[in-house]
C-alpha cells in the first residue's frame, strides 16, 4: 500500500489502487531520478500533484511539495514552515511572475543639499493703491475674489502702466496673467476716443497652447465686464476658420491667439490688420519659441511692424532661455527686466523684492536657478523598469481611491503613451472584468475618474476635458506637456512625472500645475535605476527632491483585498509582509498583462506605445544623453511595463507590418514615424490644427480601443493627403451607389 501511495504522489496520472508492474517500475525510476538530482519535480507534475485528493496523498508529502513550491516560486531564501502556516500552504498558490527577479540594484541617491530659490507669493499691497478705475477694482475684488497683489503683480503693473516694455520672470502660479491683463484693460478703457469694435485689435496676446488661450480669454472676459464696448476674442487651431473670419470682420479689440492659427489668418484673411495695435504680449515666451515656432513669431512680428511701429511689448515666463533673450532683443525697446527674488535678497532690496534692470538679464548660471513655490513638496522614487506600471497604478490607487478629494496630473512623453495608459487603466482599474478573484474593486468608481489630454485630440474634446477637470474636485488627468504651460488647474494636489522631462525648465513648468497662488501641493518623479543621476542634474539648478521608497508605494495594495492571491484568499486581514505585497503586485501586473494579451489588436497597440516611448527616449538633449540613453534600456524589462510578456523582436518592422495590414490605404505616406524629427513629432501638440499630416483621435473611438475607426480601413476617406485621391474615392462611392440603385430597379 505504501508503494501505491508513493506511485500516486510521484505520478499523478496513475490512479489505480493496484498499479501494474510497469507503472510501479516507472514510479521507482522517477523517484530515483528526483533523489539523484536533489531537485523539485517538474513544474507540470508539481502543479498536478497539488490538486490531487487529500485521501491519496499523505500530509507530509503535501507539505513537502508546497514547501518546495514556495521556495522555488516566491523567495530565493529557505525558510521553515510553522504549523500555523500549513493551512495556507495546502491551498493552491499563484505563480509569482518574474516581476521581482533579475532587476538592477536600486542605487542610493546622493542628494546634495542646496538652497532653493523661493518667492514670497502674496504681499500686503492692495489693488486700490495702483490708481485703477473703480469699476476695475470692484471686478477684481468681487469677480476674481482677489484683494491683495502677488509679488510679481506689485512689481509689474506699475511699470506697465508707465508705458515701458518689460521682461517678466516669476515662478509658476504667481499671477503673471493678471500682471499684464490689468494694465491692458486699464489703458484701453482710459483712451480719450472711445474704442469701437470695428477698429480691430488694440492688444495682441500670443500663447503657446489652445487651453492657455481659452484660460486667458476667460480672465480677460471677466475683467471687461464693466467695459462692454471693448470686445475680446480668441483664435486657435481646431476651430472653424470661417467663423473666426466672421468674428475678425466684425472686430476684436483684445485678440488672444496661438501662433500657428494667427499666421494662417495673416496669410489668408484680408480683414485682419494691426494699424491700431497698442500692446503685444508674449505669454510663456520660452514655450512659444520651442518646437519651430520661431519662424511663426518672425512672420507675426513682420506683419505687426509693417503696420504699427509704436507699441508696448511684454514678455512673460517662469524660465528665461537664450531664445527668450534673443526674442527680447528683437521685440523689446529699452525694457525693464523684472525678476522676483527669494527672501535672501531682501537685505539687498528691503523696499523692493524685485530686481529691475534696464537691459535684459544675462544668460548663464543666473538663469539656471528656478524659483519654486515654498508650499510645494518634491519627491523622487527609483523603480526598476519592470515595476513602473504597477507602481504608477498603486500610487494612483493610494492617492485617489483611499484619500479624499485628490486631483492628480500624470505627465507622459507622447500622445500614444497617454492613450495606452488611459485605456488600460479605464478597463482594468475601473472595470470588474479585469479584476482578479472576487472580480470587484470596491468603491473604485466613486473616487477614481480618468481623463486624458494631448495634442492629437479633437479641439472640441480637448476643451471639454479641460473644463471638466478644472471644475472637478477629484480625478486623474493623463496628459503630455501640452498641459505643462500656464494652465491654472484648481486644487491639483499631486503632479506625477512618469517620464522624466527633457530639461530642468520643463520640470519646473510641470510641477507648477500644483501649489499655485499659495496653495499646498506635491510632486513625484519616477526614475529608473540607470536614471538616478538626474537627481544631481536637478540639484545643480537648486532643485531639492526627497526620496520616496518603492516599497512604500506598493504597500497600498495591502489595503485592497481584490489584489489578494489565491494563497491568501480565504483569510481575514492580517499583518501584511513584504512577500504578500510582492504577490499582490504580481496579481495587479497579471491583470494588466491579461488585458493586453486578450487580443492581437491590443498587443499591437501596446507595441506601438512601446515604440513611441523608445522614440521619445532617443530625443533627450545631448547634455542628458549620459543619463537617458537608449542603449541603457533593457527592452524586455521595459516591455513588461507595457503589459507585454516578452520583448518584441524587430519592433519597428512589426509596427510597419501591422500598419500595412490594418490600413491598406494607397495614399498613405511611406515615410515611417521613426524618420520624423522631434520637431515634427511634438509640434502637433501646439499646432494651428490645419497641418495636413496630423492625425486626430476621433470622438467615436471606444475607450478600450483607441485605434478603432468608424469606417473600414480600406474605405476610410483621407482628404488630408491629397484632393485628387479623395475625389477618386468619392467617385468610387457614387459608382457603388448607382450600382445598388440599378440592382434595386432590376
Amino acid at each position: 500500500m505504501a508503494a501505491a501511495d508513493s506511485s500516486l504522489s510521484d505520478n499523478p496520472r496513475t490512479f489505480s489502487r493496484r498499479p501494474s508492474a510497469q507503472a510501479s517500475r516507472q514510479a521507482k525510476a522517477t523517484k530515483r531520478k528526483h533523489q539523484a538530482s536533489s531537485e523539485a519535480p517538474p513544474a507540470k507534475r508539481r502543479n498536478e500533484t497539488s490538486f490531487l485528493p487529500a485521501k491519496k496523498t499523505s500530509v507530509k508529502e503535501t507539505q513537502r511539495t508546497f514547501k518546495g513550491n514556495t521556495q522555488k516560486t516566491f523567495s530565493p531564501k529557505k525558510h521553515s514552515v510553522s504549523p500555523s502556516d500549513r493551512n495556507q500552504e495546502e491551498r493552491p498558490c499563484i505563480k509569482t511572475s518574474s516581476l521581482f527577479k533579475n532587476n538592477p540594484d536600486i542605487p542610493e541617491l546622493h542628494r546634495p543639499v542646496v538652497k532653493q530659490v523661493q518667492e514670497e507669493v502674496f504681499t500686503s499691497a492692495a489693488f486700490h493703491e495702483l490708481g485703477l478705475h473703480p469699476h476695475l477694482i470692484s471686478t477684481i475684488n468681487t469677480v476674481l475674489k482677489m484683494s491683495s497683489m502677488t509679488s510679481v503683480q506689485k512689481q509689474s503693473i506699475p511699470v506697465l502702466l508707465e508705458g515701458r516694455d518689460a521682461l517678466v520672470r516669476s515662478q509658476t502660479g504667481s499671477g503673471k496673467t493678471l500682471a499684464y491683463c490689468i494694465p491692458v484693460v486699464q489703458s484701453l478703457q482710459a483712451m480719450k476716443s472711445k474704442i469701437q469694435r470695428s477698429d480691430g485689435p488694440y492688444a495682441l496676446v500670443l500663447v503657446p497652447t489652445r487651453e492657455l488661450a481659452l484660460q486667458s480669454f476667460d480672465t480677460v472676459q471677466k475683467l471687461l465686464k464693466p467695459f462692454t464696448w471693448i470686445v475680446p476674442g480668441v483664435l486657435m487651431g481646431g476651430e472653424k476658420r470661417k467663423s473666426e473670419k466672421a468674428r475678425l470682420r466684425k472686430g476684436i479689440n483684445i485678440l488672444i491667439s496661438t501662433p500657428g492659427r494667427l499666421v494662417d489668418h495673416i496669410k489668408s484673411t484680408k480683414n485682419i490688420h494691426f494699424s491700431r495695435l497698442r500692446w503685444l504680449v508674449f505669454d510663456e515666451a520660452d514655450r512659444i519659441l520651442d518646437l519651430g515656432f520661431e519662424r511663426d513669431i518672425t512672420v507675426i512680428l513682420n506683419a505687426v511692424n509693417a503696420e504699427c511701429q509704436k507699441r508696448q511689448n511684454v514678455l512673460l515666463s517662469a524660465t528665461l532661455t537664450e531664445g527668450v533673450t534673443r526674442l527680447a532683443d528683437i521685440s523689446l525697446h529699452d525694457p525693464v527686466s523684472i525678476s522676483v527674488l527669494d527672501k535672501s535678497h531682501d537685505q539687498l532690496n528691503p523696499k523692493d523684492k524685485a530686481v529691475r534692470e534696464v537691459c535684459p538679464p544675462r544668460t548663464g548660471d543666473e538663469l539656471d536657478n528656478f524659483a519654486i513655490p515654498e508650499s510645494l513638496e518634491q519627491h523622487v522614487t527609483v523603480v526598476p523598469s519592470k515595476l513602473r506600471l504597477v507602481c504608477l497604478a498603486a500610487f494612483i490607487l493610494q492617492k485617489c481611491k483611499f484619500e479624499k478629494d485628490q486631483k492628480m496630473v500624470v505627465f507622459f512623453s507622447s500622445c500614444e503613451l497617454v492613450e495606452f495608459h488611459y485605456s488600460l487603466f479605464l478597463q482594468t482599474l475601473l472595470s470588474s472584468s479585469g479584476a482578479p478573484a472576487s472580480g470587484q474593486l470596491p468603491s473604485a468608481s466613486t473616487r477614481l475618474k480618468f481623463l486624458r489630454l494631448h495634442g492629437n485630440m479633437e479641439q472640441e474634446e480637448r476643451t471639454a476635458v479641460f473644463q471638466e477637470f478644472s471644475h472637478s474636485r477629484r480625478g486623474v488627468l493623463l496628459c503630455t506637456d501640452v498641459a505643462a504651460r500656464g494652465l491654472d488647474l484648481p486644487q491639483v494636489t499631486w503632479i506625477v512625472q512618469y517620464n522624466a522631462p527633457s530639461s530642468p525648465a520643463e520640470y519646473i513648468h510641470r510641477i507648477g500645475r500644483t501649489a499655485r497662488i499659495g496653495c499646498h501641493g506635491s510632486s513625484l518623479l519616477i526614475l529608473a535605476p540607470s536614471e538616478a543621476e538626474y537627481v544631481n542634474s536637478l540639484a545643480s539648478h537648486k532643485i531639492n527632491v526627497s526620496e520616496m521608497k518603492m516599497e512604500d508605494i506598493l504597500c497600498v495594495l495591502a489595503r485592497d483585498d481584490c489584489f489578494k492571491g489565491k494563497r491568501w484568499g480565504a483569510q481575514k486581514s492580517h499583518a501584511v509582509g513584504p512577500q504578500e505585497i510582492r504577490e499582490r503586485a504580481t496579481v495587479l501586473q497579471t491583470v494588466f498583462e491579461d488585458y493586453v494579451h486578450s487580443s492581437e489588436r491590443r498587443v499591437s497597440w501596446a507595441k506601438k506605445a512601446l515604440q513611441s516611448f523608445i522614440q521619445a527616449y532617443a530625443t533627450y538633449p545631448r547634455e542628458l544623453k549620459h543619463i537617458f540613453h537608449v542603449r541603457s534600456l533593457h527592452l524586455g524589462h521595459v516591455a513588461k511595463s507595457f503589459g507585454l510578456r516578452d520583448a518584441p523582436r524587430n519592433l519597428s518592422a512589426l509596427t510597419r507590418k501591422k500598419r500595412k495590414a490594418h490600413l491598406k490605404r494607397p495614399d498613405l505616406h511611406k515615410k515611417t514615424q521613426s524618420k520624423h524629427s522631434l520637431t515634427e513629432i511634438l509640434r502637433s501638440e501646439y499646432s494651428s490644427g490645419i497641418e495636413p499630416g496630423v492625425a486626430k483621435v476621433k470622438k467615436q473611438n471606444a475607450p478600450g480601443e483607441p485605434g478603432s475607426r468608424p469606417l473600414r480601413p480600406s474605405l476610410q476617406p483621407t482628404p488630408c493627403f491629397g484632393h485628387g485621391k479623395t475625389l477618386k474615392w468619392r467617385k468610387t462611392q457614387k459608382a457603388l451607389q448607382q450600382d445598388s440603385k440599378t440592382s434595386q430597379k432590376v
